[in-house]
């Protein structure tokens, strides 16, 4: 992905510049220079058995719009059922952003993702963060997402979750645009439907839905609200969604409205621009970061997020 965030999964940063050492001269700073170059030894992962396929199929729906009270038909889901994800609706994320152009996920995250942090098991889908050290980094977690296999535009979209909690957690639940059709992030947009920070620390009982939009880093625009669920959102499964259609997001837990939002923009063309193109879905936990901090000697890892369904629906 080419994004970068200040503060939620997506604020582009600048890279550091590159400096180039002269192949010209011989008074022997050269070498001095090339040996105070730090280069790291590659990257040797465990085996892993969730592995990416080469030539998904895209499966993009353009669903109506949901009234309130009106009928749903479902057009996808993920039941967690089977034995293993299936690299037919899941792309596995790997190392620290940097293949993808966003050291640190550009939110300086602390974690390494491998695809094995996420697996079937009980009729659910586990997403581990541990502490593992992998190259240079002390904590493993898994971030999966369904581009270029499964996006959509408008509908219902839900996910029934048990988050993790502790001091540096960042599970989250989002979407970003498939196409990118009006600029890299934020201007093509992304929504967040379910962030927790700090969960049962600082972050109390709070979950978080956004939207971003707007011009390029560092002018982009955030506008979102915070819910307090009214039981453990750590210890039992809750029920996250929103509802989108051409003019509108609303967003919901376990059915209840707590945050609708009408108004957004981006600087290629005129509103409903950029939430009027299909998106696709990403299921993560980040640990560490520009938002929740890093862990403390209170974070007691492995922590789980473990989801039950996610499931995407048509408006009548």
């Amino acid at each position: 992905m080419r994004i970068l965030r200040t503060s939620s999964p997506g604020v582009v940063m600048a890279l550091a510049p590159l400096f180039l050492l002269s192949a010209c001269g011989g008074d022997g700073n050269q070498a001095d220079l090339l040996s105070a170059v730090e280069v790291l030894p590659p990257v040797i992962l465990p085996p892993q058995s969730n592995v990416n396929i080469g030539n998904p199929t895209l499966t993009a729906a353009n669903n109506n719009a949901v009234s309130a009270g009106g009928a749903l038909t479902l057009v996808w889901s993920d039941e967690f059922d089977g034995g293993q994800l299936d690299p037919q609706s899941w792309f596995f994320e790997t190392g620290d952003g940097t293949e993808y152009g966003i050291p640190g996920w550009g939110n300086n995250e602390l974690q390494y993702y491998l695809p094995d942090n996420a697996q079937l098991g009980n009729g659910m889908l586990t997403i581990t963060a541990l502490e593992q050290a992998i190259a240079q980094y002390d904590y493993t977690s898994a971030r999966i997402n369904t581009r270029d296999r499964f996006a959509f535009k408008y509908g219902r979209i839900e996910a029934r979750m048990r988050l993790p909690a502790g001091q540096g957690l960042w599970p989250a639940f989002w979407m970003l645009s498939q196409d990118e059709v009006y600029g890299p992030w934020p201007q093509s947009g992304e929504v967040d439907i379910m962030e927790a920070v700090n969960l049962d620390a600082a972050g109390g009982n709070n979950v978080l839905g956004t939207l971003h939009h707007g011009p390029a880093f560092p002018n982009n625009v955030f506008t979102g609200n915070t819910y307090t669920v009214p039981s453990s959102a750590s210890a039992e499964f809750h029920d996250y969604a929103i509802e989108w259609d051409a003019t509108e997001v609303r967003w919901y837990v376990d059915g209840v409205l707590y945050a609708m939002q009408n108004s957004w923009s981006t600087p290629s063309a005129a509103f409903p621009a950029p939430f009027d193109q299909p998106f696709y879905i990403i299921l993560n936990v980040a640990v560490g970061g520009n938002l929740p901090g890093s862990p403390d000697a209170n974070t007691v890892f492995p922590v789980t997020m473990d989801v039950e369904y996610v499931r995407v629906y048509s408006g009548s």
